[in-house]
């Protein structure tokens, strides 16, 4: 399994060459997670990842055909949603405020990191992470962490922003 260190090695350069500006287009549904939570993200091909919840941490699900859960730490959360109103059981309903930079992963790819199907690494919430050719790796502004966004909720989520 890569390291974020590996892969944000061999990325940021592509991304400085071939990444590209993006926001996501879709609301969302959160509330705070109860600490100790598993939530397994499942996408349209499978599971991608799982995570524990600690304290302070969001539950957040998108509004995509998989309708997939994740968590996001408090401070990260804060940055990247604004909430537009309450709903029922604790969630409520927010629009996303900032910004990513994305790549399509290409076979080639992971064939040059050692894998032409799929490759594994290890996700910023320190679980692993599988990227398949096709997929996006989504990077954080401050070029500090990689993960992984399936095509299809990619496609569904964000939308590139117009230079």
């Amino acid at each position: 399994m890569l390291t974020q260190k590996e892969m944000l090695n061999y990325f940021l350069p592509k991304l400085d060459s071939k990444g590209k500006r993006y926001k996501k287009k879709s609301l969302i549904k959160a509330k705070k997670a109860e600490a100790g939570l598993v939530v397994i993200t499942k996408t349209s091909d499978g599971i991608e990842t799982k995570n524990t919840a600690s304290k302070g941490d969001w539950l957040v699900e998108n509004q995509t055909s998989a309708q997939e859960r994740y968590l996001i730490k408090p401070d990260i959360f804060a940055k990247k949603y604004e909430l537009m109103h309450s709903l029922a059981g604790g969630w409520g309903c927010y629009r996303p405020l900032g910004e990513i930079y994305a790549i399509q992963v290409s076979s080639s790819d992971l064939q040059n990191l050692g894998n032409s199907d799929q490759l594994e690494f290890q996700a910023p919430w320190k679980e692993s992470i599988v990227v398949k050719p096709g997929d996006f790796l989504v990077i954080s502004l401050e070029k500090s962490e990689i993960y992984r966004i399936a095509l299809k909720e990619f496609t569904q989520t964000y939308e590139l922003i117009k230079e």
